[in-house]
């Protein structure tokens, strides 16, 4: 058991000065001002923001490793990268592939996730608009594929947890129907679909909009598309990568206003590159190249991935956009683990896993825990965030 003390602990109202006490993986109490005496070890935060673990939903991997790769025991390096800074629980993202790699691919990263090192799969494709593809191979997209989809969750063994697919496809809506009948979230993404289309999904059931902006057919004042269909359903969560390429501020700001502090959840979609320097890379088997911590696909130059990672995405937020520290650290935990379903994280709350992540005033990362345990906390400069101007008060 362990108590932690003196801290401003992150609600999703706000901050609270109080306490938290841990036993064993879980979170035991939480409470304002001063601890009630308790056997076991105390941990003064000295004033710190104590928060949930930051949960990545859409992540594709770090630290010179993809999810991709099949490779159970080097998926678990991208993994020990994102949690030193934050990132307590993560979503595995698969890019388009063949059927027969993406089937062995979804084999391996479920080994991962019966051992509790990933809290599920995410399926940005196969069944992707040919025109919206971005960084995924063209020449291996294809239609929305009952069987095939069948296949996926089998191989998965109930850890896939979310598909991406573009509703404009023939056969879209009968997998978004298919997959929450599954108890898999449909997201839409990728897509070149109309405004129409888009809410014919979200009555079909899909709750998602993957990376909202990127990839998808543009809003228009006089073609709403997929940005407005998303933005103005309340039982849809946006994705939004904050790392300064993948949107502009004013966007992303638009962004928050139009959804609010319950619906938008941050994501990195991070590549191997993430934790890296600028070079060459892999994504999907197309080779990307990195500079100035931009990924881009070396043939065409789309956007592939980011090298941003959560805390990062938050801190931005606060600095470049001007959301309160609460609501943007709230987008990085409470929200995604709303939208996937994964009850045992993303607040602080009694009864969920012991997943915390101290931070300073300016948001960097000082201490992580996750299931009660102490996380060796970054000392790389990727972790380090010197804001150009003080944060404002929360």
């Amino acid at each position: 058991m362990a108590t932690f003390t003196n801290a401003r602990l992150v609600t999703p109202s706000g901050t609270v000065e109080g306490w938290l006490r841990v036993a064993g993986e879980r979170i035991a109490a939480v409470g304002p001002g001063t601890a009630p005496s308790s056997p076991g070890k105390t941990v003064d935060l000295g004033g710190r923001l104590l928060a949930p673990g930051c949960v990545d939903v859409h992540v594709h991997g770090g630290a010179g490793v993809s999810f991709d790769e099949g490779d159970p025991e080097r998926a678990l390096a991208a993994v020990a990268f994102h949690r030193r800074r934050g990132v307590t629980t993560l979503v595995a993202s698969l890019v388009t592939a063949a059927p027969a790699d993406l089937l062995r691919q979804v084999a391996a990263l479920a080994e991962l996730c019966d051992a509790g090192e990933l809290a599920g799969i995410h399926l940005e494709g196969p069944y992707l608009a040919p025109g919206r593809c971005g960084a995924h191979d063209p020449a291996l997209l294809r239609l929305p594929d009952p069987a095939e989809f069948r296949r996926l969750l089998a191989a998965g063994r109930g850890h896939v947890r979310m598909v991406t697919l573009a509703p404009e496809l023939p056969g879209a809506l009968d997998l978004v129907r298919a997959a929450v009948a599954e108890d898999v979230v449909a997201a839409v993404g990728h897509t070149d679909a109309d405004h129409a289309t888009t809410r014919a999904a979200f009555d079909a059931g899909a709750t998602v909009a993957t990376h909202l902006f990127n990839q998808m057919r543009p809003l228009h004042h006089r073609d709403p598309g997929p940005v407005a269909a998303a933005l103005n359903d309340d039982r849809v969560t946006v994705e939004l990568v904050n790392d300064g390429v993948h949107v502009h501020p004013e966007a992303a700001r638009m962004a928050w206003r139009a959804a609010g502090a319950a619906r938008l959840a941050l994501v990195t979609d991070a590549m191997a590159a993430a934790g890296l320097g600028d070079g060459d890379y892999l994504l999907g088997g197309l080779p990307v190249r990195v500079s100035g911590g931009t990924a881009r696909l070396a043939a065409t130059g789309a956007i592939a991935g980011s090298t941003v990672t959560l805390p990062e995405a938050v801190r931005r937020a606060v600095r470049d956009l001007g959301v309160p520290r609460h609501e943007a650290l709230r987008a990085a935990s409470a929200v995604p683990a709303a939208a996937l379903r994964l009850a045992d994280v993303g607040e602080l709350t009694p009864g969920r896993y012991a997943d915390l992540v101290v931070l300073d005033d300016s948001l960097a990362v000082t201490s992580v825990y996750r299931r009660g345990r102490p996380v060796a906390a970054p000392h790389d400069a990727t972790a380090v965030y010197e804001p150009d101007s003080p944060f404002p008060a929360d």
